[in-house]
């Protein structure tokens, strides 16, 4: 009866799992993107539509909705459907009044007019002063300004979106002024098919100007500006007289459109903006990582094939029970080594979610590396981990359920419910309390509440019952056989050396696992909070297997000299060993924040710091379980390999 209701359960639940994906993914694969979609060939004259996006700034950390400002508007405004990574990151894709048509330039394009009021003038001015940028698509391309390298050799640099204006002095005052970017010049770069006479569009750029237009006589439709004129070959540049932001002032919103033939073809449209100026950095930080892991293994092989085996070999060899007794070491604890730790049931559910992490970077990272996550389909990263967080569910009740069984635990539902709900609701508590200050912020990142709730369904609709379902599965297992006896009286643990203090060996023990990584982690930040594209997975990838790596190789060492002073307590601190690299992550976030943010207002410093509060706890989730089931194999390994009458 229990089995059938077990099966029954499972089909509930991937049935849920179904209509979920249905229900909150729009795009054109229900949980995973392709990597791409596919090419759209425009004949000349086609219409081209831009959208535009969130406006975004670094300083605050908080975007908004591109209409949030008094641009000028299209007759209708359209959403387009978003996807839930979308909703998360807070983009907001609308429809705009800038419409070109294949491959016919236009010049001085009016778009809209307006006289600013004291209450329009200073929603530009608040943006501009906190170095807001206008995000726009084109062909699924984002909108880019092309900065050249002050070397003048190789490509430009490329800035995501244009600022809404810029701030400073004009005419020799030393009063500062506000100036908007109300000229876009946009260059349109195209792949032409020679045989089709169709062409597909592999870049979108632009040159923003700031321009006090003029005009003859009262405005009319179609009337002739005297500041940007293509008959009389006066063209907006940068010399021209800056249209100031105050209030009564006219502002006239006007465009260009360029058309340039490129050799770049579609599938290589994306490869400039995803160009990485730094390939070096990224070998000097794998390099430095494998230094860390060729130490530590050289520490590992000593003590596996030298010291191990030599102790293992006089230990057996010894004939009475009174030389036994003579030895010293790791020896002596053996009836000790297996007795379960002071709060069994937290140890259980802490090593079943970092499974559960496990499980969702390795399978994220893999499906990136394979192009299946390009930024390209935006949102698609972040929609995939969420997924994969949730299926990956059932690997962690099993493993919870699995250890629960061996310390002898008896109530596999209550140890599968507090796995399924510690992590996600303190990562959700911290998540809902920033959410509350960014809507208080009226900032588009906020999450609505049709989303919030999708993501708890998303818990509890996928995430627990997979949980119960593994936890169901692990715990009808046989238990795991400890391969030495234990004692039911505690043996006495002698007093430790100051260096094997505990908190000072797990302090140490983070060291080497954050040092691997810290490198890749300034271009993660950098890509978070500076607005920038990451998408050298391949790099990651190696950096994370070193991470693995790492975090095994120095929890096996510490935990080996631990036995060896006699203290056989390594359950916590083989978990804290590696995990403590959070504490050293956290550190260098907040390092980072005061050396390469400009972040001043405190609710941005509050998002920042909650946001790495929450990757700081799920790292130490992540290396914790790593250096857990590192220490966990080494000694079964060692003693089972020990004979004890």
């Amino acid at each position: 009866m229990a089995t059938a209701t077990v099966k029954l359960h499972a089909i509930r639940t991937v049935y849920t799992f179904t209509i979920i994906c249905v229900l909150l993914f729009t795009d054109n694969a229900c949980c995973f993107y392709l990597p791409g979609v596919a090419p759209e060939d425009f004949l000349k004259g086609d219409p081209l539509n831009v959208k535009v996006n969130k406006l975004t700034s670094i300083k605050t950390q908080l975007p908004y909705s591109y209409y949030t400002l008094p641009f000028c508007r299209p007759s209708t405004i359209i959403d387009n459907r978003e996807n839930l990574g979308e909703v998360l990151r807070g983009d907001r894709i609308e429809n705009s009044p800038y419409e070109f048509k294949m491959r016919e330039p236009q010049m001085c394009n009016i778009v809209c007019r307006f006289t600013l009021d004291a209450k329009s003038a200073k929603e530009f001015k608040e943006k501009i002063e906190d170095e807001y940028r206008v995000n726009m698509i084109l062909d699924n391309l984002p909108l880019v300004v092309p900065i050249p390298r002050s070397e003048q050799e190789g490509p430009p640099i490329y800035q995501l979106g244009f600022h809404v204006g810029l701030k400073g002095q004009y005419s020799g005052t030393k009063e500062e002024r506000y100036f908007l970017h109300n000229h876009l010049s946009f260059t349109v770069k195209f792949h032409k098919d020679q045989l089709t006479n169709s062409a597909r569009i592999v870049g979108f750029e632009v040159s923003p100007y700031s321009v006090k237009h003029e005009y003859e006589g009262k405005w009319v439709d179609n009337i002739r500006l005297t500041s940007c004129d293509p008959h009389a070959q006066r063209i907006v540049t940068s010399s021209n007289t800056p249209q100031e932001v105050e209030e009564k002032q006219e502002v006239i919103f006007t465009y260009d459109v360029s058309f340039q033939e490129s050799e770049v073809k579609w599938a290589s449209r994306w490869d400039t903006y995803l160009l990485m100026t730094d390939d070096q950095i990224h070998w000097f930080s794998i390099v430095n990582s494998l230094m860390i892991v060729l130490f530590l293994s050289g520490m590992v092989a000593m003590i596996m094939l030298r010291t191990l085996y030599r102790d293992i070999s006089r230990y057996n060899e010894l004939e009475t029970q009174e030389e036994a007794q003579e030895e010293t070491g790791w020896k002596l604890v053996h009836a000790d080594v297996f007795r379960p730790p002071a709060n069994s049931d937290l140890l259980c559910v802490y090593v079943g979610t970092g499974v559960q992490f496990l499980g969702m970077v390795l399978v994220t990272m893999m499906f990136a590396v394979l192009g299946f996550l390009s930024p390209s389909n935006r949102g698609g990263l972040m929609t995939a981990m969420l997924l994969l967080w949730a299926i990956m569910g059932i690997f962690a009740g099993y493993a919870a359920a699995r250890l629960y069984k061996m310390f002898k635990g008896a109530e596999w539902k209550r140890i599968a419910l507090r796995t399924s709900v510690l992590f996600p609701f303190t990562v959700f508590s911290v998540f809902f309390v920033l959410n509350a200050l960014i809507w208080g912020q009226k900032s588009s990142g906020a999450v609505p509440f049709g989303t919030m709730f999708a993501l708890v369904f998303l818990w509890f609709g996928i995430s627990v019952p997979l949980v119960y379902l593994g936890s169901y599965v692990g715990f009808k297992k046989p238990a795991i056989e400890d391969p030495v006896k234990t004692n039911k009286i505690p043996r006495q643990i002698p007093e430790q050396a100051w260096y094997m203090n505990p908190m000072f060996s797990i302090l140490i023990g983070g060291i080497l696992p954050f040092g691997a990584v810290f490198i890749e982690l300034f271009f993660i930040l950098t890509s978070i909070w500076l607005n920038q594209f990451y998408y050298i997975f391949g790099f990651l990838f190696i950096v994370f297997i070193i991470l693995l790596v790492t975090c095994s190789e120095i929890t096996v060492v510490l935990c080996y000299f631990q036995l060896c002073s006699e203290d056989y307590l390594w359950w916590w601190r083989s978990y804290l060993t590696s995990g403590s690299s959070a504490l050293y992550l956290f550190l260098y976030a907040t390092f980072y924040f005061f050396t390469k943010l400009d972040i001043t207002k405190p609710v941005s410093g509050a998002l920042y710091f909650g946001y790495m509060l929450i990757a700081s706890y799920a790292f130490f989730v992540l290396t914790g379980t790593i250096g857990f089931y590192a220490c966990f194999w080494f000694t079964r390994l060692i003693y089972s390999s020990v004979k004890i009458d």
